[in-house]
């Protein structure tokens, strides 16, 4: 049987791949993005409730309403910006349903599509599956720092979407005002719309300001604004999620999303929506967050690993040029192996598997299983 695959060159993620080798090693995974510590009792506790309270069935469309008020008093404290919960909110089966749904909606036969890369590995096959080209602008370490005037050169009549991650994962980095500001100018009397994925939003460090594509409101007329639960709340196989966008983008991409998952898990939902009532839960993610970068990076000061500056996100890169010449993807499958710590290669967030020596290091984790796999880095 001959098979036309739609994506030939796509085989398992690097995500799998090493989080297998890690199980199969009985290596310290800080290959995957998900925390070894557990979500809050709490929480939990609120879920079981609603279960208790039958709240099992099919949730609306868009949500249920009290996630999308709550989740709207949330964007008006943190941004300042006034959102309908109605017309401007869908929650999602977590945040990369939500980038598949929105490339989807507004991907045509050979749109073209800006990424930059490093990029989130979801991003690509999203745009090849829809018959859209990827224009890729290569981002370098240390500061992965963007050139706005390489990205006017790169737009043209076919460009249809803009995809930005801020903070960034892999990088670690985030993007300023300035930056917001020239996509802002860029896109302008344009019919580009931008997707921004800013799952990260709370996870910023050194007194860092999230700059949303919310808080500019020219930008915001033609962007569709990505979040996750999972990622804020710890809950990263709950798989829920939101996108913020204005009317007319919102009924666009809903017009796909109920042909792709519909509703999303109605317990959780309920839950989500009263647990979000204490901002507390949300805005002390940054110190929290920064103690474990800072712990990790602190019992790292004795290896041979380069630290990159992390400014974002769980992540943390470090360079591994005085360590070793192999390439990333084979370094990452020896240390692994041989000396027990997973990380992920940062080529394998580049089309062109691009090689700088830098594993990416996830570092939610509990400070027993950092101090673990530091010790282990200290000795390669």
């Amino acid at each position: 049987m001959n098979i036309n695959s739609k994506l030939p060159e796509t085989g398992t993620s690097i995500f799998a791949i090493m989080s297998g080798l890690a199980n199969k090693h009985g290596a310290i995974n800080m290959s995957q993005g998900f925390p070894d510590f557990p979500v809050s009792h709490d929480l939990i506790a609120l879920v079981n409730k609603y279960m208790l309270a039958d709240k099992n069935q099919y949730a609306p469309m868009p949500g249920v309403p009290e996630l999308r008020q709550a989740i709207a008093r949330k964007v008006q404290n943190t941004y300042g910006k006034k959102v309908n919960p109605d017309t401007e909110i869908t929650v999602t089966a977590g945040a990369t349903q939500a980038l598949f749904t929105a490339i989807t909606a507004f991907t045509g036969e050979d749109d073209e599509i800006i990424i930059f890369e490093p990029a989130y590995d979801s991003y690509a096959p999203a745009v090849k599956l829809n018959g859209g080209i990827c224009r890729f602008i290569s981002l370098s370490a240390p500061d992965f720092k963007i050139d706005w005037e390489l990205v006017k050169a790169t737009v043209n009549y076919k460009t249809k979407l803009i995809i930005i991650n801020t903070p960034n994962n892999p990088g670690g980095f985030v993007f300023t005002e300035d930056d917001m500001k020239a996509l802002e100018d860029l896109t302008r009397d344009t019919d580009i719309v931008v997707i921004s994925d800013e799952v990260y939003e709370h996870i910023i460090f050194e007194g860092l300001t999230h700059e949303s594509a919310l808080k500019f409101d020219e930008l915001y007329q033609r962007t569709l604004a990505v979040y996750s639960f999972g990622k804020t709340f710890h809950a990263t196989g709950w798989k829920t999620g939101y996108v913020i966008a204005p009317e007319k983008l919102t009924a666009e991409f809903r017009k796909v999303h109920q042909f792709n998952v519909f509703s999303v898990n109605t317990p959780v939902q309920y839950a989500l929506a009263e647990y979000l009532q204490n901002p507390a839960n949300y805005l002390q993610l940054p110190a929290f967050y920064q103690a474990k970068r800072d712990f990790f990076v602190e019992q790292l000061q004795a290896s041979r690993f380069k630290v990159i500056p992390s400014h974002g996100t769980y992540f943390q890169l470090l360079d591994y040029s005085a360590v070793s010449d192999m390439p990333e993807y084979d370094f990452a499958v020896w240390m692994t192996k041989e000396k027990g710590v997973a990380a992920i290669p940062v080529s394998s967030f580049y089309h062109d598997n691009k090689n700088q020596k830098i594993l990416r290091f996830a570092f939610p984790k509990e400070e027993k299983t950092l101090l673990k796999a530091t010790e282990i880095l200290k000795q390669i």
